[in-house]
């Protein structure tokens, strides 16, 4: 388990981050009139950051090739 979450732990970080990033947008931007389908539900906006966190630092995790 340490091992995965070392490995791990920039992606971790990014769906955090991501998560509070998404969750800060629809509490101070939001939607008001309620047809937005991102931002009109809390819910959907956090998954949202937290999905699109994790892509973005995933691009900045090292990967090990392994030479043939």
């Amino acid at each position: 388990m340490k091992k995965f979450t070392k490995r791990s732990l920039l992606i971790i970080i990014g769906i955090v981050a991501g998560a509070a990033a998404g969750y800060l947008y629809w509490k101070f931007v939001g939607c008001n009139t309620g047809t937005c389908a991102i931002t009109s539900n809390p819910y959907n906006s956090t998954v949202y950051g937290a999905v699109m966190g994790a892509l973005l630092f995933s691009m900045f995790q090292k990967h090990k090739s392994k030479a043939v």
